[in-house]
């Protein structure tokens, strides 16, 4: 009997693997003597070459604690955990659940309902405990992807941007399907379907009218039409990795990037990429962006977690050291960086109401027309400043806008009389017409923006309750929080009117040549 088990497990292995075979067309490229090779080893007893996903054991019995017990989640999240273990991860301590979003089913987008997979601390963590260590072959990285530094550095200089080159390795690696080494990885981001753990997708995949509907109002429609816009310059610039790295694309017998796959494919590929690529600060170029399994989007993304994925010091693994205590179940968290909740929301689709780096951009521009531009330019260029500058509303943050923000306004309303009187110095009020002008242009600019959105805070509260499509929420979140903003600006310079009446009553109705102000993400 023990001599006949191998070969029973060889003849379920050849069964097997033509029925894979069976299911895989020609036209991708995988031929039937291709193919056929490598089931032949099993007659001079060569181990056949079927991908690591394909596995004949039963999951560890300790796999895995979930809300929604699946058959295909239990398949899904063993393969993946199976792939990394036999990559050398040690994967005990963590653990995955699945959460199913509660959300509108009539969504057009395909998403909504769909399953979140999370990933969990397994066991009682401690703070400054090491989590897992992904090694360097089983992670993603531009090293990987052009198998040569200064061939990366050349691309990356072109209209291409690091994610894209990681895209298009990830969609001709999808194509390689069984084969592909990342399989186990890409259909984890595949079931994700680039959403972030609030199971919305970014606003790069909204549709045009659900942009202006949603988010009408808010500076951050410009910045997804910018990032769409950047996007297909990217894609068009695909070809030139194709034919500048000829010989990593030699192992993919597939057409050239614009003709394999189209606009829409790629960019929600991209978008899949953006939700979860690490970045590593101070790390060289080929190892500075990296797609790294049990990061994002199975981590939870948070503004507030002081954890971080990072290099080891011999920069041959990624490591993920806890930043607290974690008690079996909690979800862990990983550092977003710095960003305002309108970049978290383009970037993973994600809002976080205690962000501590909420903020508007206001860019304020001299008016080139004004008699005085030619000399107040050339006392900004004294301070190395340009004609052109921006400044920071804060949500929470003291003091409530950029320090420098009222003397620049001091500056752009000034006529000839008060530059004479400031002798280049702005950090104080030079004359009450001066400070009221500056003051008023300010308000009127954060009164207007404040109009322009579709509803009240008091509605968005009530959106944020009620509302079923889990796009509105995230939306609604992000312009309430605008709103919060702008409100808490205004609300200071009525402060500051306050102890200053004479400042609110003077008439600055005949000033002119005021700068232009714009609101930005």
């Amino acid at each position: 009997a023990n001599v006949g088990a191998p070969l029973l497990a060889e003849a379920l292995l050849l069964g097997m693997a033509s029925s894979l075979y069976a299911r895989l067309p020609l036209s991708r490229g995988l031929g039937r003597e291709r193919w056929s090779s490598r089931i032949r080893g099993l007659g001079s007893r060569e181990r056949i070459a079927i991908p690591r996903l394909v596995h004949l054991r039963a999951p560890s019995p300790r796999r895995r604690t979930i809300e929604c017990c699946t058959s295909s989640f239990h398949q899904e999240a063993s393969a993946l955990f199976d792939w990394l273990e036999g990559n050398g991860v040690d994967c005990s301590k963590v653990d995955v659940q699945n959460t199913i979003p509660m959300g509108d089913t009539a969504a057009d987008d395909g998403t909504v309902g769909k399953p979140i997979h999370t990933l969990r601390a397994a066991c009682d963590i401690a703070a400054g405990e090491l989590v897992f260590k992904v090694p360097l072959s089983s992670f993603v990285t531009l090293e990987r992807v052009f198998k040569d530094e200064t061939l990366a550095q050349v691309l990356t200089t072109s209209p291409l941007s690091e994610l894209s080159c990681l895209t298009l390795y990830l969609m001709y690696e999808k194509k390689q399907e069984l084969y592909s080494n990342w399989y186990a990885f890409i259909k984890e981001l595949d079931r994700q379907r680039a959403r972030g753990q609030q199971a919305v997708v970014s606003p790069l995949l909204w549709q045009e009218e659900d942009i202006e509907q949603l988010l009408h109002g808010s500076p951050i429609k410009k910045l997804v039409q910018d990032r769409l816009n950047g996007l297909r310059k990217e894609y068009e610039a695909l070809d030139t990795v194709w034919f500048m790295a000829g010989s990593l694309f030699d192992e993919y017998p597939y057409e050239q990037p614009t003709e394999a796959f189209s606009f829409e494919i790629f960019k929600q590929a991209f978008v899949a990429v953006q939700s979860c690529v690490v970045h590593f600060n101070k790390a060289p170029l080929a190892r500075r962006f990296a797609l790294v399994p049990l990061g994002p989007p199975l981590l939870t993304y948070s503004s507030t977690s002081k954890a971080m994925l990072q290099l080891s010091e011999d920069g041959d693994a990624v490591e993920y050291v806890a930043d607290r205590a974690y008690v079996a179940g909690d979800i862990l968290t990983v550092w977003c960086g710095p960003q305002p909740n309108s970049r978290l929301l383009l970037n993973y689709g994600i809002i976080n109401d205690f962000n501590p780096y909420d903020r508007l951009t206001v860019r304020c521009e001299l008016d080139a027309k004004d008699p005085q531009y030619a000399e107040k330019r050339q006392l900004l260029l004294s301070d190395e400043r340009s004609s052109v500058q921006e400044f920071q509303l804060y949500r929470d943050k003291d003091p409530v806008m950029s320090d420098d923000f009222v003397p620049f306004l001091r500056l752009a309303v000034a006529n000839q009389e008060e530059l004479s009187a400031a002798n280049g110095d702005f950090t104080e009020a030079i004359s009450s017409r001066n400070e009221a002008a500056a003051l008023h242009h300010l308000q009127d600019a954060l009164e207007r923006q404040l109009a322009g959105y579709k509803t009240t805070m008091a509605q968005d509260d009530d959106l944020i309750e009620n509302a079923i499509d889990l796009r509105v929420k995230v939306a609604t979140r992000l312009l309430r929080i605008e709103k919060a903003v702008l409100s808490r600006a205004i609300l200071k310079i009525k402060e500051i009117y306050a102890g200053q009446p004479e400042l609110e009553a003077f008439d600055v109705s005949s000033a002119t040549h005021l700068p232009v102000l714009t609101f930005a993400a």
